[in-house]
């Protein structure tokens, strides 16, 4: 039995051949992501892994429906796997948002569903950091957003030489489309070519655009000038402010191909140029009118960084740590009528907070050390008993192969105080 195509199976260290995802990598993820959201004041939020068919065609339009993992439930509604989750964090907060003072900080790491083709960097499912702020215009917000994506990658060890992120404008490139008269219905359509400029044959480009009455000269003249707008360089000076300034610069290359983007947008990349994006967002101002019917309007900006082609950054950057079982205390039972005293003694280093492993089954003792050793613990404890007909526990630091003597009922509070 395989598994399915574009999906993937998540193996504790160490992999066994062939299986390139790491658990412990993942988890290890998720908690820099986290930690860091946490710093910046975000909370956590979450929804369902499946949501009705009509929340994402409302954003997207129903050309979204050929990449989705969509079917007709047993209740005869049209349902679809998320494929991202601005649209139920849109949802969510259009539904609640009398309950949340504003401006609205919230991170989610969901796992998300789109049904395309598989390339390198890119899944049919892959786990995903977004964070948003909600109801605030001012650029502000974005240079937060900014600095929180900034932070999230340094948290991992990248530097500077290795990523940097690029700052654009919607509203730049509508006024750019505006002044030189395009036809306001294939204003979409223009952002579409800007946003494949860099994926694309310049031919093509220049065709898509001829078509629209623009050409590619004039385009790349923009985007060459460079010249950023208020906004932008409002953003450019908070986050030099944080002394983040060697991390962004302005390029107009990006443009978010996504139709409900309205403002600021930004996208991370490796600097030697090797994955696709790592990260992009902006402002959405739209969305959540859109979503609740006209009911609700707040502006809104947020961005998503997936872990696979983080994941394959941190392995070309040599920044992947060396993962081990996260275990303590491994409890040697060298006699079966120790048990229900070892198995007292391994409940009271759990209840601790010891991570406390032992051999389920009787086992000689070379090999239950031998399997403390695999298992990369620090301390072995077993129950020996006295010449008083006692028992003691004899702990011995792996480390320095000191072993010493202390009373059954000690040991958890004498490894607390870190013994040695």
């Amino acid at each position: 039995m395989e598994r399915l195509p574009g999906f993937r199976d998540f193996y504790p260290e160490p992999l066994p051949p062939s299986e390139p995802w790491s658990a412990d990598l993942r988890q290890y993820i998720f908690d820099k992501w986290r930690t860091v959201s946490r710093r910046y004041g975000f909370r956590e939020y979450d929804g369902p892994p499946l949501e009705t068919l009509e929340l994402f065609t409302t954003k997207s339009g129903a050309e979204i429906v050929g990449q989705l993992y969509n079917f007709t439930d047993k209740g005869d509604r049209a349902i679809s796997l998320r494929p991202e989750m601005t649209p139920t964090l849109a949802r969510m907060v259009a539904a609640r948002e009398r309950s949340y003072k504003k401006p609205i900080k919230w991170f989610a790491l969901p796992q998300l569903f789109r049904y395309e083709r598989q390339q390198k960097g890119r899944l049919r499912e892959h786990f995903q950091f977004n964070a948003d702020i909600v109801g605030e215009t001012d650029p502000s917000a974005d240079a937060e957003l900014a600095a929180l994506l900034i932070d999230s990658l340094r948290a991992f060890g990248l530097t500077a030489a290795d990523f940097v992120l690029r700052l654009s404008s919607r509203n730049a490139w509508h006024d750019f489309f505006v002044a030189r008269q395009g036809a306001p219905e294939a204003e979409y359509e223009f952002y579409q070519a800007i946003d494949k400029l860099e994926r694309e044959e310049p031919a093509k480009t220049e065709e898509k655009l001829r078509r629209i009455g623009f050409s590619l000269e004039e385009v790349r003249a923009f985007i060459e000038q460079g010249t950023p707008t208020r906004e932008l360089a409002g953003v450019m000076e908070n986050l030099a402010a944080r002394g983040l300034g060697e991390f962004v610069k302005i390029d107009y290359r990006v443009i978010r191909g996504l139709a409900y983007y309205t403002g600021i947008v930004f996208e991370a990349f490796d600097r030697k140029g090797e994955f696709r994006a790592i990260a992009g967002g902006g402002r959405y101002d739209n969305l959540l009118k859109l979503i609740s019917g006209g009911r609700v309007d707040l502006p809104a900006l947020g961005f998503g960084m997936g872990d696979v082609v983080l994941g394959e950054l941190l392995k070309a950057r040599g920044l992947v740590p060396s993962f081990t079982t996260g275990l303590d205390v491994f409890c040697l039972i060298e006699a079966e009528e120790l048990r229900a005293d070892s198995l007292r003694l391994i409940q009271s280093l759990r209840e601790a907070g010891f991570a406390t492993d032992f051999s389920l089954m009787p086992a000689k003792a070379d090999k239950q050390f031998k399997r403390a050793q695999e298992l990369g613990v620090s301390w072995i404890v077993r129950l020996v008993p006295n010449t008083e007909g006692t028992l003691e526990a004899r702990v011995k630091n792996l480390q320095s192969r000191e072993e010493k003597i202390y009373p059954p009922q000690e040991v958890a509070s004498l490894l607390r105080n870190g013994v040695k």
